[in-house]
């Protein structure tokens, strides 16, 4: 065989290997999902069924409507939130001179890195302390905290491949600060920006430890709280709700990375490359 057919078979190979180890699980998801009876592997018979996904969306004690809907609003928000001040913040490091600037971005991605673990209980007796528990802003606070370094990681990556003489031009004909940077920088700006908004989002959907501590019910719960809750409402683990419950709470962060990842790539690859 020659070198140049032994790289084409071992890339191929490498592909279909890779192919496989990303959609294995979310193949396996779906295949319990729909299946009628769980250990269809042992008794050879798969029955498809859409029970699984009715059910858990019918059934009130389950709740999952409602930790969809607590996960949808608090991660909007706080990507929202984060996007504003990461925008503010990375136009002040790329466009103003102040000492140690560098250190200070720095500096806030290294704090970002501190384990979840290390700091949940504190934030738990401070959440406690001032009556936030089970509430939105009991985790719109924290996930703005967690998410914000790496959006202005991003987009002080992004701003600082924008040619200056933009926003200076703004500035000799008249405009202020703020209004150089939401009437010409931001606009520019938009992918990167597009694409902090939806990492900032899918971070904070997907987050569990902080929604573990820091909620006890429906009303401020999230969905991947309310998943892995789902065996305590049944003494034994309901696979089909739970795989369900996965895959339907997989739909949008699916639907964002298919419909948005031009923007998502071409945010974090100009970043990379001019920043």
């Amino acid at each position: 065989m020659s070198e140049e057919r032994t790289k084409k078979v071992l890339i191929s190979a490498g592909s279909v290997f890779i192919l496989l180890f990303s959609l294995g699980p979310l193949l396996w998801m779906l295949a319990v999902s729909l299946s009628g009876n769980i250990d269809f592997l042992r008794s050879g018979r798969y029955l498809i069924t859409l029970s699984n996904y009715l059910d858990i969306v019918r059934m009130r004690n389950l709740h999952f409507t409602d930790y969809m809907r607590n996960s949808l609003i608090i991660a909007a928000v706080t990507s929202l939130i984060v996007v504003v001040i990461g925008l503010f913040a990375a136009y002040a490091v790329t466009r103003l001179n102040f000492p140690h600037k560098e250190l200070f971005v720095m500096g806030i991605l290294a704090v970002s890195m501190f384990p979840q673990i290390s700091i949940v209980g504190y934030l738990f007796k401070l959440m406690s302390s001032i009556g936030l528990i089970n509430t939105y802003p009991s985790l719109i606070i924290p996930y703005v905290a967690w998410t914000t370094p790496v959006v202005l990681w991003l987009l002080t990556s992004y701003l600082s491949g924008i040619p200056r003489e933009l926003d200076e031009a703004a500035l000799v004909d008249g405009a202020s600060r703020s209004k150089a940077l939401l009437k010409v920088i931001f606009p520019v700006s938009a992918p990167g920006v597009f694409s902090a908004i939806l990492i900032a989002f899918i971070l904070s959907y997907n987050e569990f430890m902080f929604a573990l501590m820091l909620t006890s019910d429906f009303r401020a719960r999230t969905i991947p709280v309310g998943i892995a809750l789902f065996q305590g409402l049944h003494g034994e683990i309901p696979w089909g709700y739970v795989m369900a419950g996965a895959a339907l709470a997989s739909l949008p962060v699916v639907l964002i990375a298919l419909f948005f990842q031009r923007y998502i790539t071409e945010g974090l690859t100009r970043g990379a490359v001019k920043g």
